[in-house]
């Protein structure tokens, strides 16, 4: 009988495939956001406010991270404090943009899946009309979603977020949005020189990695109109991962281009046996000068949270 039971596993085993390991691993991840319409500062000083439409009361909203393979069980819910409809556009999900991506109003809840087919950063928005107004006003974030196999992909030592957008002060005229007129403002991850202490004195923070750490910039372009030349001044692109995703990789570069609403990722080592500082810039000094300069900061004593963790979009 054992003989029998033996042979029968062993033919299944030929007939069955083997289940591949993305689905194997794949799982269900539940993401929950609140429109949430707020005052938040542009400044580091807090002396310059704005009133924000957000995602859970920050600018950007909450990092998502998934693994390639995964569904994103997701819900927006609409407070029935809100003032005007609201929605969700998730740049990785392949849904119906008239149902999933369709707007809510007060007082109403989205819920849908979808899944993380492709590795990559993306950028997630509220997509509802005027589109411009939602996302100047700070309706937008970034998902990552980590590949499944790591070739061409080495471990980082750090990571982090940085999402860059147009500051315009007056975001109820959306004609001057489309036409990129009256912008004042370089916003990275909610503010004008956010992590730059050298061109403002206001600034508390900085990224942080030890020497010869290799440090990884997921970054998000959520400008209204303009594209980002993203640049390490002092440093090298060591490489660059199109959209995010380690099947597209460049070496070797200083400068890249990244489009309107385009993500992709940015791997810089530090150099080893000495403290150094990189300023990661917007090479277009328009937006560099107002606002799109951040401090990379290589030390021995680099906080070891920094980078790592919930810590990989510096608040």
């Amino acid at each position: 009988m054992r003989i029998k039971l033996v042979i029968a596993t062993l033919f299944l085993a030929v007939l069955l495939p083997a289940q591949p390991a993305q689905q194997a691993l794949a799982k269900e991840v539940k993401v929950t956001m609140t429109v949430l319409e707020t005052e938040l500062p542009v400044d580091n000083a807090g002396r310059q406010m704005r009133t924000a439409w957000t995602f859970g009361g920050t600018v950007p909203g909450k990092v998502v991270r998934v693994r390639e393979g995964d569904t994103i069980d997701f819900t927006l819910v609409n407070p029935s404090s809100s003032s005007m409809s609201h929605s969700m556009d998730f740049h990785i999900a392949e849904v119906d943009v008239l149902n999933e991506f369709g707007s809510i109003a007060p007082g109403e809840t989205k819920h849908f899946k979808f899944n993380a087919r492709l590795p990559g950063v993306y950028m997630y928005h509220c997509g509802t009309m005027p589109m411009p107004q939602h996302i100047a006003n700070g309706m937008y974030g970034a998902i990552i979603v980590d590949p499944k196999n790591s070739k061409n992909y080495p471990k980082a030592d750090r990571e982090y977020v940085l999402v860059q957008q147009q500051l315009f002060p007056d975001t109820s005229d959306t004609t001057a949005l489309l036409e990129n007129k009256g912008w004042t403002g370089s916003l990275i991850n909610g503010k004008m020189f956010h992590y730059d202490p050298v061109h403002d004195g206001n600034a508390t923070q900085v990224l942080e990695a030890k020497p010869g750490e290799r440090v990884r910039i997921y970054f998000v372009n959520a400008n209204i109109n303009n594209p980002v030349a993203f640049h390490p001044i002092a440093g090298l692109w060591d490489r660059v991962y199109i959209g995010g995703n380690p099947n597209n990789t460049l070496y070797g570069i200083a400068t890249y281009n990244v489009a309107v609403s385009e993500g992709s990722t940015f791997d810089l080592v530090t150099p080893a046996g000495r403290a150094t500082n990189v300023a990661i810039v917007d090479h277009a000094m328009g937006a560099a000068m107002r606002g799109a300069i951040t401090v990379l900061m290589s030390k021995p004593d680099a906080d070891p949270n920094k980078g790592r963790g919930d810590q990989i979009i510096l608040r």
